[in-house]
């Protein structure tokens, strides 16, 4: 876990209350001076932090460390690589109550929110989120821009694709794939692999297709 220090200068891209919850763990890790950019924020009165303006604005702006706090995993992906390129620095973000294994990889641009595990040999890609008591166990490789979402786990030697979300309290089964870009819904259960793209609920999961129109 990084050690906490003083470090002036965060942005913050994505005003929401998930970007409130990232502020915290970023100000408990030592950040100070937290501005937020947001084309849209999504935040009530009394918000802590300054908002700075748009996206557009604050990539104009000196480069310094970022972190995006957004939710949906295209989006995430697509202004991190803009912040990069304009020179600006991802930090990776953990919770001091969060347990993380000395043998375990955390992509740049993650977060690691209150009371999640990531166990002994696991690995998370880039800008990957573990939410609030979420766990990955071991020996599970998670692909970039994933999110394993409030109290969902991970059994162990589990691996996720890009873009993938498992939703809260979902699990996946031990020794279970799961192919890029897959939703699986909250409290569902999948014990095989997923090979194609798309929406999976039920216990055990279920591939939810649309009714075709007539």
């Amino acid at each position: 876990m990084p050690a906490k220090d003083s470090r002036a200068g965060l942005l913050m891209v994505g005003a929401s209350g998930h970007g409130l919850v990232c502020a915290e763990i970023a100000e408990l890790m030592g950040y100070s001076g937290i501005r937020f950019a947001d084309d849209d924020p999504c935040v009530g009165p009394g918000f802590p932090h300054e908002i700075v303006g748009s996206v557009s604005n604050a990539l104009t702006q000196r480069p310094c460390r970022f972190f995006v706090s957004i939710g949906n995993p295209a989006i995430r992906r697509s202004l991190t690589e803009r912040f990069i390129a304009a020179g600006f620095t991802p930090v990776t973000l953990v919770h001091p109550s969060a347990v993380i294994s000395a043998s375990a990889a955390i992509g740049e641009g993650s977060v690691i929110m209150p009371c999640a595990a990531v166990n002994a040999g696991a690995s998370l890609g880039r800008g990957s989120i573990v939410n609030t008591c979420a766990s990955v166990d071991h020996q599970c490789s998670v692909g970039d821009w994933c999110h394993v979402a409030v109290g969902a786990h991970l059994a162990g030697t589990v691996a996720l694709g890009d873009g993938t979300w498992v939703g809260a309290g979902a699990t996946v089964s031990n020794n279970v794939s799961v192919c890029a870009d897959v939703m699986v819904g909250a409290g569902a259960v999948v014990v095989k692999d997923i090979t194609e793209p798309g929406t999976y609920v039920g216990v055990p999961a279920r591939h939810m297709r649309r009714e075709s129109s007539q």
